[in-house]
């Protein structure tokens, strides 16, 4: 089944703000994926998550890549949060409180980074800081042929001691895991009693040592692509290196590119695998990202693997098909508008349809009304009109 063949209509505009930087506001109801597990006495957060805010700056439409001591023109740009602001805003765009603790530069890059977390997205920023003096981190990113390249700029901002209640309770945690690196709150979070879900980046040191990534001991699910997973079990099927994975972590995810997604579920000895939409993308910046999202959202909602792999996937090929990382993470209008589509489009496979009708009773009703996702902007700091 593509998506290729039914477009999601994406609404422009913006949710209304605040009366002033820094002020959080609640977005319009939508969809709430745990809305009937709630009880009194959650923990006030879905997920939690810390790392570090990106300004990020995308260049699209490239015919190639830019050649050395030439002028490339792009034929489109858009600016957006980025970095670990990726992840963030694709949690709370499928309805999970999301709470990030992050640093902020306070310059006008920081300033727009932090509005458009906490009121554009209603993201709890209360163990965030802003930093006076430090410049925010920026990543020019240029997309074409499906790929795209990067450049970052950016220095570590000065060490602060966490807050006693960082990090804050919550039913999950998005890790990103390094090679050589522990970061105490992951175990402090799981003794708590927190799922944590770990990704990692490619390991420059060469090693591919799974005791390095020592944090994985207090991880519930891990989610390498296939190229980081069979080098680090030593593998060459992305399918193996999964099973092998779950002899150091209880759920392996191996993302498997335009293949789609692999699982094993390590307690029970479940497996699922599900194809990836054939999508145009547009830019696939954070589109790992936002697949993560969505994987945790289907877990923290008690779904079959199988569906949570589906949703994760789609919500990933949504993304790809708008400006930026951050803000093109779809909602749920933008899932039902897919699922209405592509149950409309003549000569669809059936048994492809029903690997999605899991949405059916999900996804908002079509005359249900919702504040208009935010895009990337080409540029940055023009007031808005009275």
């Amino acid at each position: 089944m593509t998506a290729s063949t039914a477009p999601i209509a994406s609404a422009g505009g913006e949710p209304p703000t605040g009366e002033g930087p820094h002020r959080r506001i609640r977005r319009a109801a939508g969809v709430d994926p745990l809305a009937g597990l709630r009880t009194p006495d959650d923990p006030p957060w879905d997920v939690y998550l810390t790392g570090t805010v990106f300004l990020d700056i995308v260049f699209t439409g490239l015919d190639s890549a830019p050649v050395r001591g030439t002028e490339s023109w792009a034929r489109g740009m858009g600016s957006s949060p980025g970095g670990v602001a990726n992840m963030a805003t694709a949690l709370a765009r499928l309805g999970l409180r999301t709470s990030l603790a992050a640093a902020f530069g306070d310059d006008h890059y920081g300033e727009y980074c932090w509005d458009a977390l906490e009121q554009g997205e209603g993201i709890d920023l209360s163990t965030s800081r802003t930093v006076p003096g430090w410049h925010s981190p920026v990543t020019v990113s240029m997309a074409y042929e499906g790929e795209r390249t990067m450049v970052s700029h950016g220095h570590e901002p000065p060490p602060e001691e966490p807050a006693p209640a960082c990090p804050p309770p919550a039913r999950a945690a998005v890790a990103a895991l390094a090679p050589g690196r522990t970061d105490p709150w992951i175990a402090q979070a799981a003794s708590r009693g927190t799922r944590v879900f770990a990704d990692v980046g490619w390991d420059d040191t060469g090693a591919w040592d799974l005791s390095g990534l020592t944090d994985l001991a207090h991880c519930e699910a891990f989610l390498p692509n296939a190229q980081e997973a069979m080098r680090y079990t030593g593998t060459d099927n992305p399918r193996a290196a999964a099973h092998a994975l779950t002899d150091h972590v209880p759920l392996a995810v191996v993302t498997l590119g335009a293949d789609g997604a692999y699982a094993v579920d390590g307690r029970t000895g479940e497996t699922a695998e599900v194809p990836a939409i054939a999508v145009e993308a547009l830019d696939p910046t954070g589109a790992g990202d936002v697949f993560v999202a969505g994987f945790v959202t289907g877990t923290l909602a008690g779904w079959p693997l199988a569906d949570r792999l589906a949703f994760a996937g789609l919500t990933a090929a949504l993304s790809v098909q708008e400006f930026g990382g951050s803000l093109s993470a779809p909602g749920w209008s933008e899932i039902a508008a897919w699922w209405r589509k592509v149950q409309s489009v003549e000569g669809q496979d059936p048994e492809a349809l029903r690997r999605y009708a899991f949405l059916d009773g999900r996804v908002p009703p079509e005359e249900t009304s919702a504040w208009p996702l935010r895009r990337a902007v080409p540029t940055i700091g023009f007031r808005r009109s009275a």
